[in-house]
């Protein structure tokens, strides 16, 4: 069989040798039944509608955390002992730690109250999965290997700090992906050189950076602060998901009082809602086209809350935003009060015609002493071979641990003038 290329815009080529079992294998489970279904899952949900290119897939970015993850461990390898076993099952789970990730980002997640980790590691136990059997006609031994690496249920060590941790191969990948298909140009830094400059803590078996990547690491971490800023935190993305939200939450409703005439209750999506575990066939047919279906099929509902929300998503008729970030929160939980009210008094439903957004998110959370824990903060080894935390050798690293919050109110273009006016009103 001859090597296998796909071609991608963040690594270039990823390439598999065939003749090799590790990269059968990986090329085998790439075109599993579960992992193609990511074809069809985009990795930023709705901000599409704010940055129109950014329609890809969480399966190029888990394609490129599997290639991520390679590059890390080859260059961790010139230098330590890599166990050949505790490599592959560390590299397939980077392929597959976003197997069980449900429609629209994390939103679908919140109302279906459904944890996208479990359902990934339930797919790769279940004997009824192709990627359960393909893993266990290898070795055995291998699923709970690569869940027991997802789950974190040993000792932290190297192995999960490239998968899980401030310096993982998810966000070493998601940033450079999401920054080149938005065309943000915000979350661009240096991976070639970051990957030159990892080691491994000998003392502490956790991973590390060489004193020349500090520099790499402060332009990684200010990436990961512009594109929260910029692209996920985004007022037209967020507004996007909020609407949702509200639209998948009044569809539960409905679903519950027995009112929603479509899909039928063994459709995935209404299962979903209803809180009801999905099989293997059901959960592969679980994608993004599954939930537009039901919006567009929505939009033509009796229920003319539901069939609004999904009309302006569809057509991007989405509710407009009044910022609050710079209010005090004592202050802001009075506007949310007012806007409520002017909304109930202009008619609308406050419930659904409005709703209050607050997201936040640290760059880089260095080590609390108070705490008493460690093991989330990123390590640098210096010259003489001392290691010490990151934020104790980087000037940059106190406005990286600052906390970046948004507070918006996302309201509908009817009620936007009255809202504003009663938010203007807040002392």
């Amino acid at each position: 069989m001859p090597e296998k290329l796909i071609r991608d815009p963040v690594h270039d080529v990823i390439a598999f040798r065939t003749e090799r079992s590790e990269d059968l294998l990986l090329f085998n489970l790439i075109n599993a039944t579960e992992f193609q279904r990511l074809r069809r899952i985009r990795q930023l949900g709705m901000a599409s509608l704010a940055y129109p290119g950014a329609d890809h897939s969480r399966y190029s970015h888990s394609l490129g955390v599997m290639e991520t993850a390679r590059r890390m461990l080859s260059r961790l390898g010139e230098s330590h002992q890599i166990d050949p076993d505790d490599r592959l099952a560390c590299v397939i789970a980077a392929l597959l730690h976003d197997l069980g990730h449900g429609p629209f980002s994390h939103v679908f997640e919140r109302v279906s109250e459904v944890n996208h980790e479990l359902v990934t590691q339930r797919v790769i136990l279940h004997q009824d999965s192709e990627v359960n059997r393909i893993l266990s006609q290898h070795d055995t031994t291998l699923p709970a290997r690569v869940v027991a690496l997802l789950g974190h249920d040993s000792p932290p060590n190297f192995y999960h700090d490239l998968l899980s941790s401030q310096l993982d191969a998810d966000r070493l990948d998601y940033l450079l992906r999401d920054n080149l298909m938005t065309g943000s140009r915000y979350g661009d830094y240096d991976l070639r050189w970051l990957l030159q400059a990892i080691t491994i803590d000998t003392q502490s078996n956790r991973l590390a950076v060489e004193w020349k990547g500090v520099s790499a690491v402060e332009a990684y971490l200010q990436a990961r602060y512009h594109m929260y800023r910029n692209v996920y935190f985004h007022k037209v993305v967020r507004s996007a998901e909020g609407m949702v939200k509200l639209a998948l939450q009044r569809a539960r409703r409905l679903a519950v009082q027995g009112r929603l005439n479509w899909p039928s209750r063994e459709h995935c999506v209404c299962k979903t809602l209803l809180g009801q575990t999905l099989s293997n066939y059901e959960f592969v047919d679980l994608d993004d086209i599954a939930v537009l279906h039901c919006f567009k099929e929505w939009t033509r509902c009796e229920d003319a809350v539901l069939a609004r929300l999904c009309s302006g998503l569809l057509y991007r008729r989405l509710y407009k935003t009044i910022d609050l970030s710079r209010v005090a929160l004592p202050d802001a939980a009075q506007a949310v009060k007012r806007a409520f009210e002017a909304v109930r008094a202009a008619g609308g439903d406050p419930a659904y015609d409005m709703f209050f957004d607050e997201v936040a998110d640290t760059p880089y959370k260095a080590y609390n002493p108070a705490s008493g824990e460690s093991g989330s903060e990123i390590l640098v080894c210096e010259p003489n071979g001392t290691v010490i935390e990151f934020a104790a050798i980087s000037p940059a690293a106190m406005s990286f641990s600052k906390q970046l919050i948004f507070r918006r109110i996302h309201v509908l273009a009817d009620y936007r003038d009255a809202v504003a006016a009663a938010v203007a009103s807040v002392d």
